[in-house]
């Protein structure tokens, strides 16, 4: 079967092309190459396609295109390989070749690329043939597209050339319009200027105007001033005029004044002179003192704590709130870190101003509460509630040391509370005289 494929002697096999494969033609034999590719096996396959042997047809096709053609040529085992093949998938046309009458419907390039591949007696003019009818088919594709483009470029012609008789008509006639709207600017323009121009005589008019108001203004400043100095000289004649008047009015009451005082102080040395002579002792007691009775005795902060209540008792600070002019100062942070730690100090704060404003409206103590403001970076903005007066200490000094400074400012003896759990607090406040209470007891009170 191979030698009948174009191996043996005598047939086409030794025919050679004298001119490369017309373009038609060499894609038709690389498509049959590709096609009968996947019925070899890798060990048929040249050394150079075997790379190809897993890609599909038009992918082979597509790259490795020119390897296939070469080993065609090259390779008369492979090319036998794919005729076979090719016999095999076209049985009628390789028969029509092998007996020298190609079909006369087929494409030439189908014949041409058949030929080759299969190789029989003559095939050179097929593909000569093939090739020759293949270019003339290009010249008349060629010629009847050249027509084809000069027809369509001559109505392009006559297109553009209606549609440049259309756009310069537009254009005349926008040039027309044009010319028309730059007389209407240049009248409206030579309007504009006869108005700036009156305008500017208008605004001349209008400085000689002021210029004139202004010097009548200075002229009647000038007068007003000097009718002013009039008027003050005026009033300054009248004010010695009524010091005079007074001063006389002064004089003549003195008499009378001296008389009243003369007779005052004679009842005076009389009286004086009266309580020497009977010798009576200063008042020290009054009738009523002189009554034998038991006094009750004065009650002081200190004395509540004498009481049967116990010091967690909320009732021991109604009781010293309800001291007279009884003054409670609130160890801010330690009262609210100690009640309710867990929210920030702005919460902190607000809540425990709130409850002490409530407590000030309903017992009238005086209430201070003072923070820590040490570590601030600026001032708090806060609107202290009705009632309570907020404190915070300055940068170096801490809020304990201001609670103490705020108990010595107190005079001795008036009711003062501090209500904080700080024990060096609570006994400096209590040698300064203030009754210490627990921010626990404070909690409870409020709450």
């Amino acid at each position: 079967m191979v030698e009948s494929a174009g191996g043996g002697p005598g047939d086409g096999a030794a025919e050679v092309l004298d001119r490369p494969l017309p373009d038609g033609v060499r894609r038709r034999v690389v498509q049959i190459v590709s096609d009968a590719f996947g019925g070899l096996t890798v060990g048929e396959l040249p050394a150079q396609l075997r790379q190809y042997a897993r890609f599909a047809p038009n992918r082979r096709a597509k790259f490795a295109g020119n390897a296939m053609a070469a080993a065609l040529e090259t390779d008369p085992l492979f090319r036998q390989r794919i005729a076979e093949k090719f016999r095999e998938a076209q049985p009628e046309l390789s028969g029509a070749l092998d007996s020298g009458s190609p079909p006369p419907a087929a494409d030439p390039l189908d014949v041409a690329a058949a030929a080759y591949v299969l190789r029989p007696t003559d095939w050179v003019k097929l593909v000569t043939a093939a090739g020759e009818e293949a270019q003339r088919a290009d010249a008349e594709r060629a010629d009847e597209e050249s027509r084809a483009e000069l027809e369509r470029l001559r109505e392009q012609l006559a297109q553009a050339r209606e549609q440049t008789r259309a756009e310069t008509e537009r254009l005349r006639t926008e040039l027309e319009a044009a010319k028309k709207e730059a007389e209407s600017l240049h009248r409206k323009l030579r309007s504009a200027l006869s108005d700036v121009k009156r305008g500017e005589a208008a605004l001349r008019k209008m400085h000689g105007e002021i210029e004139a108001v202004r010097a009548e203004g200075h002229a009647q400043v000038s007068a007003a001033e000097s009718e002013a100095r009039r008027l003050k000289a005026r009033l300054g004649e009248t004010e010695a005029a009524l010091e005079a008047a007074r001063r006389a009015a002064r004089e003549g009451r003195s008499v009378e004044d001296m008389r009243v005082r003369l007779l005052v102080d004679t009842l005076l040395d009389a009286a004086q002179g009266l309580r020497r002579e009977l010798a009576l002792p200063p008042v020290s007691m009054r009738p009523a003192e002189t009554v034998d009775a038991v006094e009750p005795g004065r009650m002081t902060p200190k004395d509540i704590a004498a009481r049967a209540l116990s010091e967690n008792d909320p009732a021991i600070l109604d009781q010293l709130l309800a001291l007279p002019q009884a003054h409670l100062v609130v160890d801010g942070y330690n009262v609210t870190k100690t009640g309710y730690p867990q929210m920030p100090l702005e919460k902190q704060r607000l809540r425990l101003l709130g409850q002490l404003s409530q407590l000030a409206a309903q017992t009238g103590a005086e209430v201070t509460c003072v923070f820590d403001g040490a570590e601030l970076a600026a001032p708090v903005l806060l609107a202290p509630p009705r009632g309570v007066r907020v404190l915070f200490s300055k940068p170096g000094v801490t809020a304990d040391e201001l609670i103490r400074q705020l108990v010595r400012a107190e005079p001795p003896g008036r009711p003062v509370i501090v209500a904080s759990t700080d024990r060096e607090v609570a006994d400096g406040v209590a040698r300064a005289g203030a009754r210490p209470v627990a921010s626990a007891v404070l909690l409870k009170r409020l709450t």
